[in-house]
């Protein structure tokens, strides 16, 4: 299996936030960084936003209220 590289995401959130996910993780046995991957990867299938090389050319959806 090809390794892929990794980029660095440095975030800032409420302690409460950063609790909350550190308590999902360890629940799901996971790290805080793959949790946290899990879960933008799940919002982008739920809202059909696609994860690769196109992303960067992909043009804004509007927004369904």
């Amino acid at each position: 299996m090809a390794s892929t590289k990794t980029a660095t995401l440095t975030i800032r959130v409420e302690p409460d936030i950063k609790e909350a996910l550190r308590i999902a993780a360890r629940e799901e046995h996971r790290s805080i960084a793959n949790m946290l991957e899990v879960l933008i990867r799940e919002h982008c299938e739920k809202n059909s936003i696609a994860i690769g090389k196109s992303t960067t050319k992909e043009q804004p959806r509007e927004r369904s209220e």
